[in-house]
């Protein structure tokens, strides 16, 4: 008798552990973290703090994905065997929502954790230049004015810019900055000289999407993939190019390059905190409350992440860009009470 009830108390005790019930893959007493690369930093400078707070603790796995690819492996279901956190340098879409509750996961917690800029930087050696969305939208877009792109030099695209060849090294589709990109670069572009390219994003806004935030693929906009590292060394290989990445890596990177203004503002942290920035955006992690219980420290590891963002913190330092207050008030709100998102309110 004794053995049986030995044997159910060890299944109940895996199954408190294997989140909800559910993973079907044994018990996991670490935190794992998936998504942005952009977010990677940040939530690494709080794993390392998670551990240095309780040296028991196991360390926190956190892998550099991309938010669309990450959005993937966190909404595959809940148990040991799926990531509890997902990093986003985008808000998560409603078609990924649906997924997540399609496999178990319909209670998320969706925490901003400060701002970020879409950048463009150049090499200290570069060519010193400025550009608008609309010089943006001409040279990146694959059909500027339903056509294909043939521009060559930015001067193809603007007589005031300099001419040399067209070369931008950025992230790859699964990126959140690639996402961001199109939406507050290459779409305000594009509404600016796109005749009835506004109407369209009210009648059809997938069409919408389509005509503004293809990228062309012939080797002027060059994936890089998802190292934004390797973007800044191929800048000081080759000065005449471009980069895009998140501001923190070019806060980070300030002795090798610059960044570039963008309809007259440089992405600087002052800039990107007042929106005054074209390319700023929020940042998010998402975690499923159904693993709040189940994986040890995750809590904590929430709380820890809100003891850091503020003004004058690690991650700010690192180059975070704090929310307003209201706005951290609010994530703090969402973390202490453990409250859901709505999914009614996210993009589609």
């Amino acid at each position: 008798m004794r053995l049986p009830c030995l044997l159910a108390a060890m299944f109940a005790l895996a199954a408190c552990h294997d989140q909800a019930n559910g993973g079907g893959a044994g018990v996991r007493e670490q935190i794992t973290a998936v998504g942005s690369s952009t977010v990677y930093p940040f939530t690494t400078i709080i794993a390392e703090r998670f551990v240095a707070a309780d040296p028991g603790a196991r360390a926190p796995v956190i892998e550099s994905t991309g938010t669309g690819a990450g959005m993937k492996l966190f909404c595959a279901g809940i148990g040991a065997g799926h990531p509890d956190i997902e990093d986003a340098s985008r808000r998560m879409k409603a078609s990924e929502y649906r997924e997540c509750a399609a496999h178990g996961a319909p209670d998320i917690l969706e925490i901003q954790i400060g701002i970020d800029g879409i950048a463009f930087a150049e090499s200290k050696r570069g060519p010193r230049m400025a550009l608008t969305t609309v010089d943006l939208y001409r040279a990146l877009s694959a059909h500027p004015g339903g056509k294909p792109n043939r521009a060559r030099t930015w001067a193809d695209v603007n007589p005031a810019l300099p001419a040399i060849p067209i070369q931008v090294y950025g992230p790859p589709a699964t990126s959140g900055t690639r996402d961001a990109l199109a939406e507050l670069i290459l779409m305000k572009g594009c509404d600016a000289v796109e005749p009835g390219a506004v109407a369209l994003s009210h009648r059809d806004p997938d069409a919408h999407r389509t005509l503004c935030t293809r990228v062309r693929d012939d080797g002027a906009y060059i994936d890089a993939g998802e190292n934004d590292n390797l973007i800044v060394q191929k800048l000081q290989a080759n000065p005449d190019a471009l980069g895009v990445f998140g501001y923190s890596y070019l806060e980070e990177n300030r002795q090798t390059v610059d960044g570039v203004a963008i309809n007259g503002v440089k992405p600087t942290y002052a800039a990107i905190a007042a929106d005054q920035y074209p390319g700023s955006r929020p940042l998010y992690v998402y975690v499923k409350k159904a693993h709040l219980d189940a994986i040890p420290g995750l809590r904590d590891f929430l709380r820890l992440y809100a003891a850091n963002w503020g003004k004058d913190g690690p991650l700010v330092r690192r180059g975070l860009i704090a929310s307003p207050a209201a706005v951290e008030a609010k994530a703090r709100a969402i973390i202490a009470r453990e409250i859901p998102l709505d999914p009614a309110k996210l993009p589609s």
